[in-house]
């Protein structure tokens, strides 16, 4: 009972500091990750973020390949285009090339609606506008109702469970961090669609550090660089 009290409180901690940094008041100019499948190194996750007074302009690259001796099994290129006004979503773009399958997923913020609308290769669809996209660099996905998918578009009902504090170690630097599970709440999803994936924050700066979820295998990101 202690043990879960303690997480609820902590919990509630978390997502207070997150409401003070709604700003996306980050000190960073970028965010390089390195994938993992089974612990083997098969890409990276690079993200840049430009800011321009209220503006926030966030731009990352994916790219990843599976391969068994030496022959190339998947491939996976990748790259989204974030802007925010004054911590609001204002337009989303992304270009996937999936195995040689291309999807495209526009989203904007429709002013007099007061809501986001989707444009995506499978999807076209409406949002609240407090829905954020399933880019694991915004600590506020912790907060979210749902998140969208930045490849498909879809909508992804959420909830988070926090699994408490714990301490990682990335390329040899020791980090105290908040550990979260993201799941899908819509229990009809079939298993390839559902959310169910663990992030870790920085206890004291919100960072993202490292996610990690299994799926036709066990796929990890770590947090390689920070400049």
């Amino acid at each position: 009972m202690k043990k879960k009290f303690l997480s609820i409180v902590l919990f509630l901690l978390f997502s207070a500091k997150a409401i003070a940094h709604s700003e996306h008041n980050i000190d960073f100019n970028s965010l390089e990750y390195e994938l993992f499948r089974n612990n083997k190194s098969i890409g990276y996750h690079n993200y840049n973020f430009e800011r321009n007074k209220n503006y926030l302009n966030v731009k990352s690259i994916m790219d990843f390949k599976i391969t068994k001796l030496g022959i190339d099994l998947y491939s996976y290129y990748g790259s989204t285009e974030e802007k925010y006004k004054k911590n609001q979503l204002i337009k989303f773009l992304s270009n996937t090339n999936q195995n040689k399958k291309i999807k495209n997923t526009e989203i904007t913020f429709n002013k007099e609606k007061d809501k986001l609308i989707i444009s995506g290769s499978e999807n076209q669809l409406i949002s609240p506008k407090e829905y954020l996209v399933g880019t694991w660099w915004n600590h506020e996905i912790i907060q979210a109702k749902a998140q969208i998918s930045a490849i498909s578009g879809r909508i992804i009902d959420q909830k988070v469970i926090f699994l408490g504090k714990e301490k990682i170690t990335l390329y040899g630097k020791t980090y105290d961090t908040l550990h979260f599970n993201l799941l899908s709440t819509d229990k009809s999803l079939s298993e390839s669609k559902k959310l169910n994936i663990d992030v870790w924050y920085d206890e004291h700066t919100n960072i993202w550090l490292k996610a990690a979820f299994d799926k036709t295998g066990h796929w990890e990101y770590r947090l390689k660089n920070i400049n």
